[in-house]
């Protein structure tokens, strides 16, 4: 996505299929800048990790 201006807290971002979204500015590096462009990326093991964490709590709080 391409940070295409900044409106009050919001960044506007264009995704690649020409869409615009508003993304809290709160959320993105404080280095960024109009034209910047920006990645949402699937942290895979930290998932993982709250999956069984998550897993881990249901098997204790439901035991026979």
């Amino acid at each position: 996505m391409i940070i295409d201006r900044f409106e009050g807290d919001f960044a506007v971002v264009e995704a690649e299929n020409g869409r615009f979204y508003n993304i809290p500015k709160s959320l993105l590096p404080e280095n960024a800048k109009e034209g910047c462009v920006i990645k949402i990326e699937i942290d895979k093991k930290a998932t993982e990790k709250r999956k069984n964490e998550i897993k881990n709590k249901m098997d204790r709080l439901f035991r026979d």
